[in-house]
């Protein structure tokens, strides 16, 4: 928004418009002419003289050139490369870096880092997380990864991106309230770390194969226990997640550890909330002990966006500004996504609560991830990405990419024989509902402007003659048009109802606080659902689940579909689906409860088991025993697949433990560490097992083969626990062999009271395969 200037408002009529065309011949050849020059540091070409620099000699090893830049800077220098919007020192040749872009599932328009212009007006738009991971695919999340990085570094070389991407959110999906959710890769720490991992690698690793050198940079978000945003008053800026030590090591750290030690990642970014009274990124133990003590991070560690000023002004948890930046950077906080280090570092020094050195280690560590990236290397154009460009972004192999991610995560629910439909014997196809032809809410949040959409009613409409209507103004559906439903489904062969959710129902800053469809959309369904002349299907489009067991037992409804938010191809997805040309293979990342589960429990319980005591259930399907409408795992195909173990676990395994081990000299030994000589030495420490799988309907299939085990009832075990999976693809009666390796101290271990991974002496796992496994 803005207004016209005073001399424009002075104009008579004439003059005014001569001088508006003026401007926009003026403000059009601007825009057109944007800059197109990346931003780096180190133009040797434009001055020669910064060539003389250490930190600019690529010949040397980049810890020397980031200690030769730290030396050359002032203290107010340094203090201005502390926050995203870090400053740049004209003397040294290093201009003002933007450190905040976002990557969720396409390059975003979310920070001020990036931003799309008629040279590149938009970007890949992949499918949501949540349905991505419902792919189980770590092949697709590396390869998503790694096309948006590609897109990134081409925006990068014309001066609309940047190079570091605060993505992925590896937070796990805990209450199936929380809005945020969506950005997730479920509830299930073996998933999320797969996904965690994945994403980040696609992301980061260059085609050279150089582990040092960065295609962009990647973060872990939000660190740690974090998951309630706004419920029932309750918002992250006050929330003290209550964790024990049990729950942290075992559900809610995983996906960050994998994200550093197998991911290797560059950043990682702590939360608002208080973790056990204290805010995270202020935490000692969680930053500098955690991250970059025990997982040994290669990168930086960055606030979330005004964490810093949070902890003073919301929690107080400091008296001062002063207080809060110095306790914030002797924890190991490296860059304040914010204004609040650059404005109060300084005081905080003269002070005596921070020395220089603590300083001079966070901004190394910033440097060194913009070494590694080629910030200081000079003229991208001249380095391996160079050649990147506005005719990389968007090509149809990244489109077609979007849409086969799509097809891979869609999950069928619910089919009683319906589906796939004949498009030969459809002469008319009703589609109904608020999300039956929406465009934005297809990609979710954290997104970007996308190449292009197609609706599901635009994919649904391509193969066969369609009716439309709304059936309510949007999905809160406050007044659902159940007189024109009915009348439109009466006159159909089939009807598909897309309903859901959107942004309005659940989003950053906005948690759920119950499970039912919005406002009369179950009205709706069940309305049409009596009327209707021929089967009925529902599309749910959403990220969280919701309690849709009336659909579930309606026998009108002869199919349900659950496609999350399927980002810019989500209709074409939808279609291939329904119409059978892909062979849906999708599984739910995470349960769906009925409603009267989050009625009885509070969002703001960080427990994952139950307790007895209390009649607290627990929470997802590791721990939670109770009913649901539909399970982790969950999800049809339109063939049948059989399973047959061909290669079992060993009956027993023994671990050789030293001569002088505790279990040998006391019989009350009930534990071993799960690490040490005994899970290296031991042969045996490591199996195989083998499963036989094949496929005996009459298309082709791709199945998720899932490999639980069920723990010894120690130390509050989970139920079941998911060691891995693998996705295949057969043809028609075709088989093959998926293979699982299987370490024992690794995989077979539990997490005891104090965060401990126990190996327990002489105890029983049970195995199973296939869909979901079962419980005890």
């Amino acid at each position: 928004m803005g207004s016209s200037s005073p001399l424009t408002r002075r104009n008579r009529a004439p003059s005014s418009v001569l001088l508006i065309f003026f401007c926009f011949v003026l403000c059009f050849l601007h825009s057109s002419n944007a800059q197109t020059k990346p931003v780096f540091a180190c133009d040797v070409d434009a001055n020669p003289s910064l060539a003389a620099y250490g930190f600019c000699n690529t010949l040397l090893k980049i810890e020397y050139r980031v200690a030769d830049l730290v030396a050359r800077l002032t203290l107010q220098e340094k203090i201005g490369f502390l926050v995203n919007k870090a400053n740049g020192v004209t003397r040294l040749g290093i201009p003002t870096y933007e450190w905040w872009s976002e990557a969720l599932h396409g390059v975003s328009y979310v920070g001020p880092g990036t931003h799309f212009s008629g040279l590149v007006p938009g970007a890949t738009s992949f499918p949501q997380v949540i349905l991505t991971a419902a792919s189980f695919n770590v092949s697709l999340f590396q390869a998503i990864g790694k096309v948006v990085s590609t897109e990134a570094r081409a925006m990068y070389n014309v001066g609309l991106a940047g190079l570091t991407y605060w993505s992925p959110n590896v937070n796990i999906f805990r209450d199936p309230r929380w809005g945020r959710g969506q950005e997730t890769p479920g509830e299930d720490p073996l998933l999320s770390s797969k996904y965690a991992s994945g994403y980040v690698k696609g992301l980061q690793e260059t085609d050279g194969g150089d582990a040092n050198r960065l295609k962009v940079a990647a973060c872990c978000k939000h660190y740690t226990a974090y998951d309630v945003d706004n419920w029932k008053g309750v918002e992250r800026y006050n929330f003290n997640a209550v964790v024990n030590q049990q729950d942290m090591d075992d559900t809610y750290q995983p996906p960050f550890k994998s994200c550093v030690v197998d991911g290797n990642v560059a950043s990682v970014m702590c939360s608002y909330n208080q973790v056990n009274g204290k805010p995270t990124c202020a935490d000692p133990d969680l930053l500098a002990g955690v991250i970059r003590g025990e997982w040994k991070l290669n990168g930086y560690i960055v606030s979330d966006c005004d964490s810093v000023d949070v902890l003073y002004k919301n929690q107080h948890y400091t008296k001062t500004p002063a207080e809060a930046a110095a306790i914030s950077i002797n924890a190991g906080l490296d860059l304040n996504c914010g204004s609040f280090l650059g404005q109060h570092t300084e005081d905080a020094v003269k002070a005596g609560l921070v020395n220089e050195t603590a300083i001079n280690n966070a901004i190394s560590n910033n440097f060194l991830t913009l070494m590694r990236l080629g910030f200081f290397d000079g003229d991208p154009k001249k380095q391996i990405y160079g050649e990147l460009g506005p005719k990389d972004v968007c090509t149809p192999l990244n489109q077609e990419l979007a849409a086969e991610a799509a097809r891979q995560g869609i999950v069928l629910l619910k089919n009683t024989g319906t589906l796939p439909l004949s498009p030969k014997t459809i002469k008319m196809l009703a589609v109904i509902g608020p999300n039956a032809n929406v465009t934005k809410t297809m990609i979710g949040n954290y997104e970007g402007t996308p190449c292009k959409y197609t609706t599901p009613l635009q994919g649904l409409a391509g193969t066969v003659p369609t009716t439309y209507l709304q059936g309510c103004s949007n999905v809160a559906c406050a007044v659902a048009d159940v007189e024109g439903a009915t009348k439109l489904a009466a006159a159909a062969d089939v009807t598909v109802l897309v309903m859901g959710a959107d942004q309005s129902i659940e989003a950053e800053s906005r948690d759920r606080v119950d499970l039912n469809l919005p406002g009369q959309q179950q009205e709706l369904v069940t309305q049409v659902a009596k009327a209707a002349k021929g089967p009925v299907l529902l599309v749910i489009m959403s990220g969280g689940g919701f309690d849709i067991t009336f659909a579930k037992n309606d026998p009108k409804i002869a199919g349900i579909l659950w496609v999350g938010y399927p980002g810019e191809a989500g209709g074409i997805a939808i279609a291939d689906v329904i119409f059978g040309r892909y062979n849906p293979s999708g599984r739910l990342p995470m349960t769906w409860y009925p409603q009267s589960y989050v009625e009885k429990v509070p969002m703001t319980n960080m427990n994952m088991r139950p307790d007895t005591s209390n009649g607290y259930p627990g929470r997802t399907y590791r721990f939670y025993t109770g009913e649901t409408v539909y399970s982790f795992g969950d999800g049809l195909s339109y063939t049948k697949f059989s399973h047959i173990l061909v290669k079992a676990p060993p009956r027993v395994v023994s671990l050789r433990v030293e001569e002088n081990h505790v279990c040998r000299q006391s019989s009350e030994c009930q534990s071993l560490d799960a690490f040490g000589p005994h899970c290296e030495n031991t042969v045996g420490s490591v199996f195989e097992v083998q499963v036989k799988v094949r496929n005996g309907g009459d298309r082709e299939g791709v199945h998720t083969v899932f490999l639980f085990t069920t723990p010894p009832e120690v130390h509050g075990s989970p139920i079941k626990h998911l060691l891995g999976f693998e996705k295949i693809r057969l043809g028609k009666m075709e088989e093959a062999v998926v293979k699982f390796k299987v370490d024992v101290c690794k995989d077979l271990s539990v997490v005891d009271e104090s965060g401990k991974r126990k190996e327990e002496e002489q105890t029983r796992r049970r195995f199973a395969l296939g869909r979901r496994g079962s419980g005890r």
